[in-house]
């Protein structure tokens, strides 16, 4: 077995003022490097997995910095289509506290993941024996038409190939609309074995009840084959495996401004829990206190550790752990 995780999406540079101050007033910005899904494989790497992430980068400074530093967490890049045309995906981040808030600014329009075409998979990576499990999201296929089909088709490989597939719903406004979503999503769920749902996206796009016992009812009749993972923000996360066992996890405590990211390093958490535990609650636990441990760290990615993060779902706490 070559990787535990491959994982595909677009990876963009993210540029944001520093001392929470707005685009308007801003001087200089803050460089970081960051996509959900390779966010990921960065979490699952530095637990001590083996990550792979599959893209399409523009042959130029920025490409070479997020493939840099994607390698340097010991994720494996080497998948990745270089083109010399199109461009890297940049977003901004203004960091506010009440009652302003943070605001996020795309300029991805033309990408070069936004091109990627399903002949740019890596044909000898979706093999049998190859990894255990391939982890996409609902951010890739809104990207464009094209990136929609590389994304079921990689999905179908995987499939074909034996792998688990993970799913995250991780439903994005500003790229399409809830009916759009809906509809793009619907064959990636329909393949998947592990579904990452938000409580309020799922009520959002498929008109799930509220509470979340009934949204739970309501999924696990629609995707009754899956392990079923629905977070609930503040109030955690609820899961279900396929043989009906439960499992519900608070979040941990947590200070920082590191929100960004946060969803991610829980897919990462869970993803790591489930594939090395095989165990429904030690999987949410590992979830939650990974997202919380992010909350500690600026930028996108989720610079785990795993003895500090281990002796959080043994029950200790944030900030308490080092000897």
């Amino acid at each position: 077995m070559t990787y535990d995780l491959v994982t595909l999406g677009e990876t963009m540079i993210r540029l944001t003022p520093p001392g929470q101050q707005v685009i308007e007033q801003a001087t200089s910005f803050d460089l970081h490097v960051g996509g959900s899904e390779s966010n990921v494989a960065v979490g699952v790497a530095r637990l001590g997995l083996r990550a792979a992430w599959v893209s399409r980068l523009t042959d130029n400074p920025l490409g070479r910095r997020i493939a840099s530093d994607l390698r340097a967490q010991a994720v494996d890049v080497s998948h990745v289509t270089w083109t010399d045309e199109d461009r890297v995906g940049v977003y901004y981040l203004e960091d506010g506290p009440p009652p302003r808030g943070s605001r996020v600014i795309y300029d991805r329009r033309g990408s070069a993941m936004s091109q990627m075409q399903p002949d740019d998979l890596p044909v000898a990576l979706f093999a049998p024996g190859t990894a255990r499990l391939l982890h996409i999201s609902g951010i890739t296929p809104a990207l464009s038409e094209t990136a929609a089909q590389t994304t079921l088709k990689a999905a179908q490989r995987a499939k074909a190939a034996g792998w688990l597939i993970s799913f995250d719903l991780n439903y994005r406004a500003s790229l399409w609309t809830h009916e759009q979503a809906a509809a793009g999503c619907e064959p990636l769920m329909q393949l998947a074995d592990i579904l990452i749902l938000p409580l309020r996206d799922s009520i959002a796009l498929f008109g799930v009840p509220t509470e979340p016992d009934d949204a739970a009812a309501f999924l696990r009749e629609r995707f009754s084959h899956r392990l079923l993972v629905i977070t609930l923000g503040a109030e955690g996360a609820l899961a279900f495996a396929p043989d009906g066992t439960r499992a519900h996890q608070p979040v941990f405590a947590a200070q920082g401004g590191g929100r960004v990211g946060g969803g991610d390093a829980f897919d990462a958490g869970l993803l790591y829990g489930w594939l090395t535990f095989n165990d429904l609650a030690v999987a949410l636990r590992w979830g939650a206190a990974c997202a919380a441990y992010k909350h500690s760290l600026p930028g996108d990615m989720p610079l785990l550790d795993r003895a500090l993060i281990a002796q959080i779902v043994a029950g200790g706490e944030i900030g308490s752990l080092r000897r």
